[in-house]
């Protein structure tokens, strides 16, 4: 562990607290500054003992609460005090996680940094919803694909590549690009009957799965009312959930729900 002046880029997993890696606890219990997204939940953020500052910085699709480069100096500007700090992260930090971006700020200014990685969505929620991203016979090829850019950008994608049914595609962030990404994938020819999957929250007692193809999902998820976060995931492995199932989330009761999933 780095003395003093260093910041770790921590993966919190997709949030459920039992997810977290040993490492992650452990730096979690002993920091002096932690710097946290928007969906972490309180669980984890639990972890951080008292006396510990909390930062939030959150994101949310289509509003930055504080612009990355802000972070970026931000991060420097406690580092140059002396005291030890958390970047805790969602996911994993160098899965479209921005955490390569940070290093590179840190690494640009001499502060030492330890890289912490988490479980990512794909690994985390598609466990929790009984789909597995490899399946002998099925699928030897995963790609994790961003479904999400900036306001007005157009999804720029390999479509034709994508679209080639060869294994499993997850798309992160692409709620509010489902419609778009299931149309692009059927104009460069994928079967519109391949298995389709929409997981929101993976791992909580608020998980939503929602079943179907590449056709039907974007109506589906709309009947169903997800709200980000959510792991779009196709491919024929989606076929295997129904049996592969295992996950029953409860709603816990109101006063027990984490604020996490309350206020999505």
């Amino acid at each position: 562990m780095m003395a003093t002046g260093g910041v770790y880029l921590v993966g919190a997993g997709p949030c459920d607290p039992e997810l977290l890696t040993l490492k992650a606890a452990r730096l979690l219990g002993k920091a002096q500054v932690v710097v946290y997204d928007r969906l972490v939940g309180e669980g984890i953020l639990d972890l951080i003992p008292v006396g510990a500052s909390r930062i939030a910085v959150g994101k949310a699709p289509g509003f930055h609460c504080v612009p990355q480069a802000e972070i970026n100096s931000l991060l420097v500007s406690i580092a140059r005090t002396g005291r030890r700090v958390v970047r805790l992260k969602e996911g994993d930090p160098f899965l479209f996680g921005r955490g390569s971006e940070e290093a590179l700020c840190l690494r640009a200014h001499d502060i030492p940094f330890e890289v912490v990685p988490g479980v990512t969505a794909a690994s985390g929620a598609c466990a929790y919803a009984g789909i597995p991203l490899t399946h002998r016979g099925e699928s030897r090829l995963v790609q994790l694909v961003t479904g999400h850019l900036q306001e007005g950008d157009d999804l720029d994608l390999p479509w034709k590549s994508l679209a080639s049914g060869k294994g499993t595609l997850a798309f992160y962030m692409g709620l509010a690009n489902l419609p778009q990404i299931t149309a692009r994938l059927i104009a460069a020819d994928l079967d519109p009957h391949t298995p389709a999957a929409a997981i929101q929250s993976g791992s909580l007692p608020s998980q939503q799965r929602v079943l179907g193809t590449v056709e039907t999902l974007p109506e589906r998820v709309r009947g169903a009312g997800l709200q980000a976060p959510v792991l779009i995931v196709i491919g024929s492995v989606v076929a295997l959930a129904e049996s592969l199932g295992w996950f029953n989330p409860v709603p816990s009761e109101p006063e027990n729900v984490p604020a996490y999933a309350q206020h999505r």
